[in-house]
């Protein structure tokens, strides 16, 4: 048994430093920037495709809508009757509230690099950045907790009363 124990802390050792040096490479881009081998899967996360352009031109790797900011809070930052930040605020809590939304980029940016796209002008202002953060968070919370020490049933008797 203690064979066993010893032998299973040193996976557990092995595992959490595999994950400490995990990291994902998650770039934004315009959707308009050259195509390079080095964008991994792109992935364009407007609501619309950009007009006179098709999806097998832009070499999509998968267009994905859903992800985008709601219509109408589009509608309002366009039309000024919100700021930039208050937009900003707004989609995050929008993505918070609906966290599966990010899976599908959650598991691109496993398999490898992604390439956010989109048609803003400027990408720094644009929805990207939220999107990105909260994807990487999203990784890393799900990174910690495989890192968790979770103990075999048949260990139950090694651990005090108080934690059965």
């Amino acid at each position: 048994v203690n064979t066993y124990i010893a032998l299973l802390a040193e996976a557990m050792r092995a595992l959490a430093e595999v994950h400490k040096t995990m990291s994902y490479e998650v770039m934004l881009k315009r959707i308009y920037a050259p195509i390079e081998d080095h964008d991994g899967t792109r992935v364009l996360v407007d609501r619309l495709c950009p007009s006179g352009l098709s999806p097998s031109f832009l070499a999509l790797n998968e267009w994905y809508p859903e992800i985008a900011p709601a219509s109408q809070l589009c509608r309002q930052y366009r039309q000024q009757k919100i700021s930039q930040s208050l937009f900003l605020e707004r989609y995050r809590r929008e993505l918070k509230a609906c966290p599966d939304k990010l899976l599908p980029l959650m598991r691109f940016a496993r398999a490898g690099r992604v390439t956010l796209l989109t048609a803003a002008r400027e990408i720094e202002d644009s929805h990207l950045p939220v999107i990105k953060e909260l994807a990487l968070s999203a990784l890393e919370g799900e990174d910690a907790s495989d890192r968790e020490f979770c103990s075999s049933p048949c260990l139950a008797h090694t651990l005090p009363t108080s934690q059965r």
